[in-house]
């Protein structure tokens, strides 16, 4: 996916304070994010575009495997230069600004569900409704991160994992073995005993942050030398032969959902083993596949990126340069197409046209986002 920044020397960290970006991480963030965006319209067709419905994982996974990887990139590689006092209050300020994120998303999310719906429509599909018939104790749990209306839930998870990643760069640098194995036991704790964060009024935090925790530190890992670590085992065949073995089980089993003709070819000890399949957990198949697929993309994708930037690849660039606006951008985007698909028509033509100008428009923003950092000048604090 993006394993050639980091050093050879095991332990090493990529400097990410140098001012290079490696594009195609951002290149990536940005195709996730438009798969996104797709997959959130529901009834859109244009989803079987996307992975969601060719294995087990989705783009999920990538999002915070990346977001992983680049924090460590990020507050790792500054470390040494700038200590470990700036380095946590990075990370603490990153959190903040995705938390604030979610506040602002929140706020344009409960707007637009009343303008269009009065308060009554829409309500139950975007879980706005305890905001307009309990704002008191709902305001309360916001706060407390255990309420997000539909499709923003991810970013109170990202929050967590942020204000937490000053301890996994700690341990990561006092022994990346030993973090890696603290993080399985209790992405394990998950699996055996159902560990959750509480969500109100009931349930649990949909990416619950005990489970994709352990995705996150995967790729903070790796970032932190894993490449090194893992190179005589990644280059062998044998590995690669099992990893598209995997694929292609996990893409019959994804068919099976849709076309119910071959769920009669599944062997009821396999369905026994596998489901139920949770991806609020982060169930294992889950993670095995996206693990399985990064490291076939990796092994079977150029290495270096060597004629021009394309302006489709410039795109998805700008988009994942500014991942957290535009990420909030699609999720209120969704909701207008879905209700479009509602109210005006629901054929494959609208489907078509929301997608498209969807995407154009958080292509449009990100451009403006990217513009306006290139000529912002810091001046004195006067406020």
């Amino acid at each position: 996916m993006a394993g050639d920044r980091q050093l050879a020397k095991p332990g090493a960290v990529a400097d990410g304070s140098n001012g290079h970006r490696d594009l195609r991480i951002d290149a990536c963030r940005g195709l996730a994010l438009w798969f996104i965006f797709v997959d959130h319209v529901p009834d859109n067709s244009l989803a079987w575009l996307t992975l969601r419905n060719y294995g087990f994982s989705d783009t999920s996974e990538v999002f915070v495997f990346i977001s992983g990887y680049t924090c460590m990139l990020a507050y790792g590689g500054a470390l040494s230069t700038q200590g470990w006092a700036t380095t946590v209050v990075r990370a603490l300020r990153r959190a903040w600004e995705i938390y604030a994120a979610f506040l602002v998303l929140l706020l344009a999310y409960a707007v637009l569900v009343w303008v269009i719906g009065g308060g009554t429509r829409f309500v139950d599909e975007t879980n706005t409704g305890f905001l307009f018939r309990e704002p008191g104790p709902t305001l309360v749990h916001v706060a407390l991160l255990q309420f997000a209306p539909v499709n923003t839930d991810i970013l109170l998870t990202f929050a967590i994992l942020h204000i937490c990643f000053p301890i996994v760069l700690w341990l990561m640098m006092t022994s990346a073995t030993v973090t890696l194995v603290l993080s399985f036991l209790l992405y394990m704790m998950v699996q055996m005993f159902s560990w959750q964060v509480p969500a109100w009024p009931s349930g649990e935090l949909y990416f619950n942050p005990f489970a994709w925790q352990f995705l996150f530190v995967i790729g903070a890992w790796y970032a932190y030398g894993g490449t090194a670590r893992l190179r005589p085992l990644l280059n062998g065949r044998a590995l690669l032969i099992v990893a598209l073995a995997y694929l292609a089980f996990s893409l019959f089993m994804a068919l099976s959902w849709e076309f119910k003709s071959l769920e009669g070819l599944i062997p009821p000890a396999i369905t026994g083993l596998i489901y139920p399949i949770y991806k609020s957990h982060l169930a294992p198949v889950r993670l095995l596949h996206f693990l399985s697929l990064a490291f076939a993309v990796s092994r079977l994708a150029p290495r270096q990126w060597h004629g021009p930037i394309r302006p489709l690849m410039a795109a998805m660039i700008r988009c994942g340069e500014n991942s957290l606006s535009i990420y909030c951008i699609g999720v209120l985007l969704a909701f207008i197409g879905q209700v479009v698909l509602a109210d005006v028509a629901s054929g494959f033509a609208m489907q078509l046209l929301i997608s498209i100008a969807g995407i154009a428009i958080m292509v449009f923003v990100a451009t403006l986002l990217t513009w306006e950092s290139q000529l912002d000048r810091r001046g004195p604090r006067l406020f």
